[in-house]
């Protein structure tokens, strides 16, 4: 998508190509008069109520099971800065800059909502961390779901921690100072909006779905390179066949194929050599349209969950007639269940992809030379890659294990059960990397047996494929260190321009096809032909 330059929310509902957008592009965020009339709203239910001395949970009380414990007057701001300060204390390696941005930026919107009751200072004080590039520096292990992440991006606000800034790791302080900004003072309930609620697993999630999108249509791109490597039969990808299954991400698959292997000479010259391919060839589109059906679920969840109000307890109606409501919506069972549901499917989708490439390198089935070098025996080839990308296999299946099923009690069994959220979003973030060196690794192998046919032409979109990774990594004449090829392969797979070039090559061939096929037709009948097969190739899947 066109990378945009402010992101302005509060009036509509907010997708997750925002807050990719904002996490990993660098747009800024801004909210709209109607989202900060919201927030000083809720702000000033949160003020009466301390003027009154009614004790409401959250505003002027303890926290879990300290929810009994009143407080008052100057407890109330302690009472923030501590929570956020006791609360941060995760561990393990910290988050990449742009997942914590991912996080800030689901908490603005939760805020945007107007049912938090944080003050509009520290809200302002967030949108200066995204602006402004300070990143905190976030442990990425410690939350049962929420509290910890947050809580760390909390402390940054008080000039407390370290923080990514301008390409080094420095105090907090120091750079709020360098940006003129100064650390924020909490009031009451601040503390504990700071650490609620679900962003954590939400913004993480809505990065997931963009690189899902993107190593859908490339597991596409790549699928079609090896199926044609191998000589597949084309019969399994027949567009009235396909029809007779109509899962929606199935048909999108069989589009997308039949796109990129249009004008194949191979295949041409190939049909009728087999009965029928071996599964992992032939259910590319129920394999790989299952996953996407999958994410069009899992995005529903997930963007429902972003335009929710979170927090606990929430501020219902105005400082005359208010309402103080104590409930869950800050477990995250709908985000959690998603963000496990994806990293089943993108298991799967490295998963057959391994049983692809091995039918690549196997001398017996693929008709190619053995590992696919010219002289193997003094080469090894490719037959250690495959190691490679088994293993990865192997690890994505222990990670497929649902994160939701597992459960604990804290807080002295006042939190006794837990969505764990955001581990399932972290786990679906090391799926989603594993899933790209495997298909990194196939796209190496596919392009290499290319090698092997001299002559014909490969299909449109595989062809385009091919000759886009031989500019960054050429072919195997005998062996070498293959460690920087895969990494190369890597990083074209996270090229959107890339991606898109191939199948822009798709759709200016399936123009230039209808048009030859239909000479008669007027101009306007065959600009309307073109475009609607043009549409089919890709459609369906949100930009990336």
């Amino acid at each position: 998508m066109a990378r945009a330059q402010q992101i302005i929310i509060g009036d509509a509902p907010v997708t997750w190509q925002a807050v990719t957008a904002v996490a990993r592009h660098g747009a800024t965020l801004a909210l709209s008069d109607a989202a900060w009339a919201r927030i000083d709203n809720a702000q000033a239910i949160v003020q009466r109520i301390v003027a009154s001395g009614e004790r409401a949970y959250g505003v002027n009380t303890g926290l879990g099971a300290l929810c009994n414990v009143s407080l008052q007057n100057e407890q109330l701001s302690r009472l923030s800065r501590n929570t956020l300060l006791s609360h941060a204390c995760g561990v393990g390696p910290v988050l990449a800059d742009e997942q914590t941005r991912a996080i800030i930026c689901a908490a603005i919107i939760n805020y945007s909502q107007g049912k938090s009751g944080i003050h509009r200072q520290v809200v302002q004080a967030l949108l200066a961390l995204l602006n402004h590039r300070i990143t905190p520096q976030v442990p990425s292990q410690g939350s049962v779901g929420y509290l910890t992440h947050m809580a760390h991006v909390g402390v940054a606000l008080l000039g407390v921690g370290q923080v990514s800034y301008r390409g080094h790791i420095v105090s907090a302080l120091q750079a709020l100072a360098e940006e003129g900004l100064s650390p924020v003072e909490l009031g009451a309930k601040d503390g504990l909006c700071l650490v609620n609620g679900t962003p954590c697993m939400t913004g993480l999630s809505c990065l997931a779905i963009a690189d899902v999108n993107r190593l859908m249509q490339w597991a596409d791109v790549i699928s079609a390179m090896t199926f044609e490597g191998l000589r597949g039969q084309l019969d399994a990808f027949d567009e009235e066949i396909i029809a007779l299954k109509p899962h929606p991400g199935m048909q999108q698959v069989g589009k997308n194929l039949r796109g990129l292997l249009a004008g194949s000479e191979v295949l041409a010259n190939s049909q009728g050599i087999r009965t029928q391919d071996a599964l992992s060839i032939r259910s590319i589109p129920q394999v790989h349209g299952a996953t996407r059906d999958q994410l069009a679920h899992a995005t529903r969840q997930i963007e429902t969950e972003l335009n929710s109000a979170t927090d606990n307890p929430l501020l219902l109606g105005t400082p005359e007639a208010y309402r103080v409501v104590s409930q869950a919506n800050p477990h995250g069972q709908s985000v959690a269940m998603a963000a496990d549901l994806l990293a089943i499917a993108m298991a799967e989708l490295g998963s057959i992809a391994e049983r692809r490439l091995d039918r690549l390198i196997s001398p017996t089935v693929s008709g190619l030379p053995a590992f696919l070098v010219s002289q193997p025996g003094v080469n090894s080839g490719m037959m250690i890659v495959q190691y490679v990308a088994a293993s990865l296999c192997a690890e994505n299946r222990q990670m497929a294990q649902p994160a939701i099923v597992d459960n604990y009690v804290t807080s002295g069994l006042q939190e006794d059960h837990l969505s764990m959220g955001t581990s399932a979003a972290l786990k679906l973030h090391k799926v989603l990397e594993n899933v790209t060196q495997i298909l990194a690794i196939e796209y190496l192998l596919a392009a290499q047996a290319f090698e092997f046919f001299k002559g014909p032409r490969f299909g449109v979109g595989t062809e385009a494929a091919w000759r886009l990774l031989r500019e960054r990594v050429p072919a195997y004449d005998e062996d070498r260190w293959l460690a920087p090829d895969i990494a190369s392969s890597v990083t074209l797979l996270k090229n959107e321009e890339s991606l898109e070039s191939i199948f822009q090559a798709c759709r200016d061939y399936a123009r230039a096809h209808n048009t030859r096929r239909n000479p008669s037709a007027t101009s306007a009948e065959q600009a309307g032909a073109s475009s609607r097969h043009a549409t089919d190739l890709n459609e369906g899947v949100a930009a990336s």
